[in-house]
């Protein structure tokens, strides 16, 4: 991403999650964002002890970057504090940094560093920071190839008894080359999806290939259960079958890769549209996005009583470009955010789903851009609000935008 800019903080609606939904205009108090200017790719994650953190980047001079955090006490961001920097960052618009936050406070963070000159040469760098302890460790790299090909699309789940899950996409088998080039990647050979185990004292464990053949840059996505983690991902057969998969940890153990849903689409190239996955005690829910029978379509699954997930219900089938989030709203019902055209407009809607397969009304957030510039689409819930982040464009500068709304079960 080469435009950067100044993150702006509002107040939004007062948003009524009933099978029935409205939304009713409201004057609420803005908040100052803590950062400084030329500010990027904003992510938002509420943390095992129950706060709302933002991480971003923030772009200096040449190349140099610096990634941040702040957490939300009350209506205000605490003092941003930097997690890393560096002027060898492969800084994307679709492969954000993120930080995740565990029970105890322990934090885990992750952003990626070029590794060799190819476009697609970089490392996933994992630092930490042990409750009580006031500085961020040195990089850690989870994957120990060492070849010179893409690694990225991380996700953290803090598992809340001192250890951190993480998977990411690992090209180890690609060959570096460009996303277009043979098998996906140079002809090399396919990406794969690997997981992690990282302790507060920096020790990695249990490294393992969860699918050997995936798709090569959407995002993956990934949610602690009490029975362990569940991880998702756009999947990728020999004969280009694009559809999601999910695995699941259960007594210490990977299952083998199942399909969330067969939606049949076949596409020669890698559509940069990842699912998302989120749970409520051990109900899950996972939202994404397909173009199978040449049909843009946003969907959403509720997981089963057999170790399956539910017939989909379609969201939106008119003109989504994807870019999807989902939240558990109560046991039984999520709300899904996505990115659309309306009317000649690019549009940030929200919808509530059922695990009955009832939808509320489609709700417009507010209207953005279209282009890889704007970002994916941030939403989450902390207490009775739910906060969206996305990427503003203007006249070819950027700023990040926040809103909240107020959620009615």
């Amino acid at each position: 991403m080469k435009n950067y800019g100044t993150i702006i903080l509002a107040a939004f609606v007062v948003f009524a999650c009933s099978s029935t939904t409205n939304t009713e205009e409201t004057t609420d108090t803005s908040f100052d964002f803590p950062g400084g200017t030329n500010a990027s790719l904003p992510h938002l994650t509420k943390g095992g002890d129950d706060n709302l953190y933002l991480s971003w980047v923030e772009k200096g001079d040449s190349n140099w970057v610096n990634f941040k955090y702040s957490m939300l006490d009350g209506n205000q961001w605490t003092e941003p504090e930097l997690i890393s920097g560096g002027d060898n960052w492969f800084v994307n618009w679709a492969d954000y940094p993120m930080i995740a936050v565990d029970k105890d406070g322990n934090k885990v963070a992750h952003y990626l560093a070029k590794s060799a000159s190819g476009t697609y040469s970089y490392d996933v760098n994992v630092v930490i920071k042990p409750a009580g302890i006031t500085s961020w460790s040195p990089p850690i790299i989870p994957h120990k190839d060492g070849t010179p090909t893409e690694h990225g699309f991380v996700t953290i789940l803090p598992q809340n008894d001192g250890t951190f899950h993480l998977n990411w996409l690992d090209g180890r088998n690609t060959g570096g080359s460009d996303h277009e080039s043979g098998n996906g990647h140079g002809g090399g050979g396919a990406m794969t999806i690997r997981t992690a185990v990282l302790n507060m004292q920096g020790n990695l464990t249990e490294e393992t290939e969860l699918d050997s053949r995936v798709c090569d840059c959407c995002q993956t996505g990934g949610i602690m259960t009490s029975a362990g983690p569940v991880v998702v991902y756009r999947d990728r057969s020999d004969e280009e079958i694009r559809d999601m998969s999910f695995v699941r940890k259960i007594n210490g153990n990977w299952t083998a890769p199942q399909p969330i849903n067969e939606d049949g689409w076949k596409i020669a190239g890698c559509p940069v549209n990842g699912p998302r996955i989120a749970a409520l005690g051990d109900q899950l829910v996972s939202a994404w996005f397909t173009a199978a029978n040449e049909t843009p379509t946003v969907k959403a699954a509720f997981f089963g009583s057999t170790n399956s997930f539910l017939d989909p219900v379609i969201i939106d089938n008119q003109k989504p470009l994807g870019r999807v989030d989902v939240i558990m709203l109560t046991e039984s019902s999520a709300l899904v955010s996505w990115l659309t055209n309306e009317e000649g407009k690019t549009v940030i809607n929200a919808r509530k789903v059922s695990k009955d397969g009832s939808l509320g009304e489609i709700n417009t957030i507010t209207e953005t851009d279209g282009s890889r510039g704007s970002g994916f689409p941030q939403m989450e819930k902390a207490g009775d609000q739910i906060y969206f982040a996305w990427t503003n464009m203007e006249e070819g500068n950027s700023s990040i935008l926040i809103k909240k709304i107020s959620a009615m079960e």
